[in-house]
């Protein structure tokens, strides 16, 4: 019982803490004079070197489900459909979720065990007596970079799975580029291309809050870092999971699906 109360405890105790660092954020946000150009250079870090996995990611998603989906829709002689089953799986969930989890992994990790380097090797501390807002540059760039960013990558596996999906489709068939790419997006509506795109700003954004507060408040030296790399990772990819499960009640509720 006592392990059970210690672990409740804890629990909204870390939720509090991220709730007042995400308050923070905002504040932050709000007042002038942002470092561009580090934001940038968090954009350039957190996007670009993250494309080549979620270009792969993407491709063999779409290969992979078009393949695996083809004899269930032969058998029931609805092999024609094929594009367009893949084309609203990929764009509605299976493709913004599987990369934010994948941006979750580096980018949750990297800004956690980064910062909490910059923190047991009090950088950070050398920032605040220096007199430069070490919130500002470290946080909220790296934040406002994942915010956006995460989105760019989905758009551009969204766009990748689909041509796996055309490749996919013509291994066991054969469907002209014309004719494929008429039948997907024939079978998309903006109710599945705007919620898609609207959940991936969030997701974005609670990876980036979720790094950043477990890397900016590490402790213990450098066991503390692996630590913060770590539960970045598992925290912010649970928190991927609950803002989709949100996302798929309120475009329930809205009638987008």
């Amino acid at each position: 019982m006592n392990l059970i109360r210690y672990i409740d405890n804890e629990f909204f105790k870390e939720v509090g803490e991220i709730s007042r660092f995400t308050a923070r954020f905002f504040r932050e946000v709000s007042k002038p004079k942002q470092e561009w150009e580090e934001f940038i250079n968090q954009c350039f870090w957190i996007g670009y070197k993250t494309l080549s996995l979620v270009a792969v990611t993407g491709f063999i998603m779409g290969l992979v489900l078009t393949i695996q989906s083809r004899p269930t829709l032969v058998e029931f002689g609805a092999a024609s459909l094929l594009p367009a089953m893949v084309s609203i799986s990929l764009v509605r969930e299976i493709t913004p979720v599987v990369t934010s989890l994948i941006c979750a992994g580096k980018i949750g990790s990297g800004i956690g065990a980064e910062l909490g380097s910059m923190r047991v090797t009090e950088q950070i501390d050398a920032m605040e007596v220096s007199g430069t807002n070490p919130f500002k540059y470290l946080v909220v760039t790296r934040v406002l970079a994942s915010t956006i960013m995460v989105p760019v990558l989905s758009v551009l596996a969204i766009a990748i799975s689909l041509f796996g999906g055309y490749l996919g489709v013509n291994i066991r068939g054969e469907v002209s580029w014309t004719l494929f790419w008429y039948q997907a997006f024939d079978a998309l509506s903006y109710g599945d291309l705007i919620p898609s795109l609207v959940k991936t700003f969030f997701f974005g954004f609670a990876i980036g809050i979720v790094g950043s507060y477990k890397g900016y408040y590490s402790q213990k030296g450098t066991e503390g870092v692996g630590r913060s790399a770590t539960t970045a990772v598992i925290v912010a990819s649970l928190v991927v999971f609950i803002l989709d499960l949100i996302a798929v009640q309120v475009t329930d509720l809205l009638g987008l699906t």
